[in-house]
């Protein structure tokens, strides 16, 4: 054995890492749709599955559960591009109205004799520049889907060949069963994960639609939408996704209408992510809440937008794993929670 790798273990350890990290930067662009296809076909797995217990044909079942997802695909996709259109023709409309409200507090604050240049805070709220973060920020969301074709595909295979997976699996690991039955509780929990996340994020989607309509915002199934696509973000992607929001409200409600939309959405955020999120997930994530916010950091900036996306299953697969090795598991406390690491001090106590 080389003596420098013995004489610096940590050192090795870490440059390995490094280079794997650096690999997985460079061919980002090929890993992400990958990763998108296997977590998207984790989610249709449910509905296969159900529609199989109703005695559907399993390739009869792919096929409905497929169809059904190119549509919301595409639905996604001509709600946005429309929903651009649409803004970029008013937009004339509601920089008037944002240039006058900046007219009117300026006005007021002159009033109480603080004196504000109008020239100045122009500058800072320039129409322009908070209509142009707006139309980009949507734009963004449009891009999102640029390999979309090539994810539907990966998805479609992966889904026809959903029981052939599972069979070459068992004869991959038919003499290493006790040894690598890790790999069901990764599956396992991502499935659980992905598929409460999914039913939460509708219902905050869905909830966030009819009362942004009530309160009279503009493309109001829009904020829903990206309300819904952005609450598989952890920790900032409700944040994230109130800001257009709120401003647009803003922009054509004025403050009243503004404080309503923000209210909305700490609300709504509030009831389905800290009461009945936690509800249905049960046991919970088994990661820290730190971990879940430093996991969203590294993970976005490996994979972008995807690994933002994919963060908390992408770590959860982590931990897992390392949980296997006496060598990493001090990873994996470290990625768990408090329960994890006292049943850990505990297990090491003699009996």
């Amino acid at each position: 054995m080389n003596k420098s790798a013995t004489k610096f273990p940590f050192i090795i350890s870490l440059a390995a890492f490094m280079i794997v990290i650096a690999g997985l930067i460079y061919g980002a662009s090929l890993i992400t749709p990958i990763l998108m296809a296997l977590f998207i076909s984790i989610i249709c797995t449910q509905p296969i599955t159900y529609l199989k217990k109703k005695k559907v044909p399993q390739g009869l079942a792919v096929l409905i559960v497929f169809a059904l997802l190119i549509a919301i695909f595409f639905g996604f996709g001509d709600l946005i591009g429309s929903s651009l259109s649409s803004f970029s023709e008013n937009s004339g409309i509601y920089e008037q109205n944002l240039d006058k409200m900046g007219t009117s507090v300026i006005n007021f604050f002159n009033d109480k004799g603080f004196n504000i240049s109008y020239d100045k805070i122009k500058g800072l709220m320039e129409p322009s520049k908070i209509m142009g973060f707006t139309a980009g920020a949507l734009s963004e969301l449009g891009g999102f889907m640029s390999n979309l074709l090539t994810i539907l595909f990966l998805v479609l295979f992966l889904l026809l060949e959903l029981d052939d997976i599972s069979v070459k699996v068992d004869a991959i690991l038919k003499d290493y069963s006790a040894k690598y039955s890790f790999f069901d509780v990764i599956a396992k929990s991502i499935r659980h994960y992905l598929s409460i996340k999914t039913l939460t994020s509708l219902l905050t989607g869905i909830v966030l639609w009819i009362i942004l309509a009530i309160i009279g915002v503009d493309y109001a199934i829009l904020w829903g939408l990206i309300a819904f696509l952005l609450n598989y973000i952890p920790t900032i992607g409700s944040f994230i996704a109130a800001f257009p929001a709120v401003l647009f409200a803003l922009v054509q409600l004025g403050f009243g209408g503004a404080l309503a939309t923000l209210i909305a959405f700490v609300a709504v955020n509030m009831i389905i992510g800290s009461i009945v999120e936690p509800k249905l997930m049960g046991q919970g994530l088994g990661l820290s809440t730190t971990i879940v916010f430093l996991s969203l950091i590294f993970w976005g900036f490996v994979f972008g937008t995807v690994g933002m996306f994919l963060s908390v299953p992408l770590t959860m697969t982590m931990k897992i794993m390392c949980e296997q090795n006496p060598k990493t598991k001090w990873i994996a406390i470290v990625l768990g929670t408090k329960k994890d690491a006292q049943a850990s001090i505990d297990e090491s106590k003699p009996t």
